[in-house]
């Protein structure tokens, strides 16, 4: 009996909200750009705000080895805990995994904490598989470039690929795989390229690290790339989002949607060249949900902690249906005012960082390039 055949048990009455303690006390270093703090700033300002009650929180305890190496190499997770223990490896481990290199440092839960996070999707699969519907959050899931047997792109597990493999054990036989990061989805394409249970569909920012998912990228009909040039519009996402990704949805009619939900397209990221609004995602967010009856959100990239919390709190409203407040209430602007963060962007960030959850929208028309761009991807993917 597969999940779609399963008998339903029940619904999840309200979405609920996965994270744990340790996102608190973990340290990159201090030039590392994940060194911000994100998922402690969203739980403080969606409980500011009272989208957060005891209730809806499920505090997330870490993977056992023997679900990590489901999808990782056994020897790469033995450096890895090695590396935490004695904050050091060998060079030859440092050569092999891609560890304690300037994007993939050694630090003091190099282990603990992607094997928390990769705990927190595998208890979202399990309560997935338990309902006949239902919505999840991980804003600190979303690890994307994470490969079997090497850290790649600040990505030491890739909790997402994890997460769909535990879907597929479960029985799940149609799951959609969409990234919204602005880096491509690599590692995870790459681990179900020519599966047709799993589809993915990335849009991204193209030439950009890691150069790959260009527009005719398919894997054999399992995979759906869509790269951006630099500068997306609001109104150019909303487009891909309603012209290419709802009819890919719509007719893949999967059991399971997964959402990586990175916050680094957002125009105030440091680490791409996109223009979004948050309030660009957040309506993508709503429109996509509807494609499946169950609903996986992770976070994934982000670097400005002001723009990341403000875009994950108000990701949660939108899985609730709440209100974005025009301003933020006293209590949610100190969580902002307490932020900081070791860039030229922080040095005298904007009074709207604090005082908002919503950007202005994004102005301006669809280029004719992108408008290309989405008539192609139309023609390879759609195929009306």
């Amino acid at each position: 009996m597969t999940a779609h055949d399963r008998e339903p048990v029940r619904r999840l009455s309200r979405p609920l909200f996965i994270a744990n303690e340790i996102y608190h006390h973990s340290n990159f270093g201090p030039k590392h750009p994940l060194s911000v703090p994100r998922v402690p700033a969203t739980i403080e300002l969606c409980r500011a705000l009272g989208w957060l009650p005891d209730s809806v929180f499920v505090e997330s305890g870490p993977a056992s080895p023997a679900e990590i190496v489901r999808f990782h190499d056994p020897e790469y997770l033995q450096a890895l805990r090695y590396g935490e223990r004695h904050q050091d490896l060998p060079e030859e481990a440092r050569e092999r995994f891609n560890l304690g290199r300037l994007a993939n440092p050694i630090h003091d839960t190099m282990y603990s904490r992607p094997a928390t996070s990769a705990g927190a999707v595998l208890t979202a699969a399990e309560l997935l598989a338990s309902v006949d519907s239902g919505t999840i959050y991980s804003p600190a899931g979303g690890t994307h470039h994470g490969r079997p047997d090497r850290a790649s792109g600040f990505c030491y597990f890739n909790d997402l690929a994890l997460a769909l493999l535990r879907l597929k054990d479960l029985g799940f036989a149609r799951i959609l795989y969409l990234d919204f990061d602005a880096h491509h989805g690599d590692g995870v394409q790459d681990a179900f390229a020519g599966d047709a249970g799993v589809h993915t569909v990335s849009i991204h920012e193209e030439k950009r690290w890691p150069f790959t998912g260009a527009l005719h990228e398919d894997e054999g009909g399992t995979a759906c790339n869509i790269p951006v040039p630099r500068g997306l519009r609001d109104s150019e996402f909303v487009l891909i989002v309603e012209e290419i990704v709802v009819p890919v949805g719509e007719r893949f009619a999967p059991d399971v949607l997964v959402v990586q939900c990175g916050a680094d397209a957002l125009a105030d990221d440091p680490l791409s060249r996109m223009e979004l609004s948050n309030g660009a995602i957040w309506s993508a967010m709503a429109r996509v949900s509807g494609l499946a009856p169950r609903l996986l959100v992770t976070g994934g990239g982000g670097y400005n902690p002001w723009s990341v919390a403000r875009c994950w709190s108000g990701v949660w409203a939108t899985l609730n249906g709440h209100e974005i407040p025009a301003a933020l209430p006293a209590e949610a602007e100190a969580v902002m005012r307490a932020l900081t963060w070791n860039r030229a962007g922080g040095r005298n960030p904007p009074d709207h960082w604090f005082t908002t959850l919503a950007d202005l929208p994004g102005s301006g028309a669809v280029r004719p390039s992108v408008q290309s761009l989405v008539e192609a991807a139309h023609k390879l993917y759609v195929k009306d």
